[in-house]
């Protein structure tokens, strides 16, 4: 995955950090954003080549980010990997009618969020 770019729309520096800090000891560039509403701007201006996205998120809900994104054919194409601490059977229906290509529950260790989004690759 080296020389790829994410974007991690998370709320929570505590998340971010450890994941930032991993992936770019492997090669990967990072792109942050704190709300949904800066998330899909920036998912939209930066084009990055995978998404981790939170559910629950100031502006706009992850969901909506999430949906926003795959039903639009320009970044329908971009690996998009929910991490969240909601984990209903709900939740997981919501993900993946949205589009999303993985759910993983939070706490995850960063590696374990890497080797999985290494098979979009």
């Amino acid at each position: 995955m080296e020389n790829k770019t994410v974007l991690i729309i998370d709320d929570e520096e505590f998340f971010i950090e450890p994941i930032k800090m991993y992936f770019e000891g492997q090669g990967v560039s990072i792109i942050t954003a704190e709300d949904g509403l800066t998330g899909l701007n920036l998912a939209r201006s930066e084009a990055p080549d995978a998404i981790i996205l939170d559910l629950m998120l100031p502006v706009i809900n992850g969901f909506q980010v999430c949906r926003l994104l795959k039903y639009d054919n320009q970044y329908r194409n971009i690996p998009l990997i929910i991490v969240s601490a909601k984990d209903t059977e709900n939740d997981m229906q919501l993900c993946e009618q949205s589009g999303a290509n993985l759910f993983i529950t939070k706490p995850v260790n960063p590696a374990d969020i890497y080797e999985q989004l290494k098979q979009y690759f």
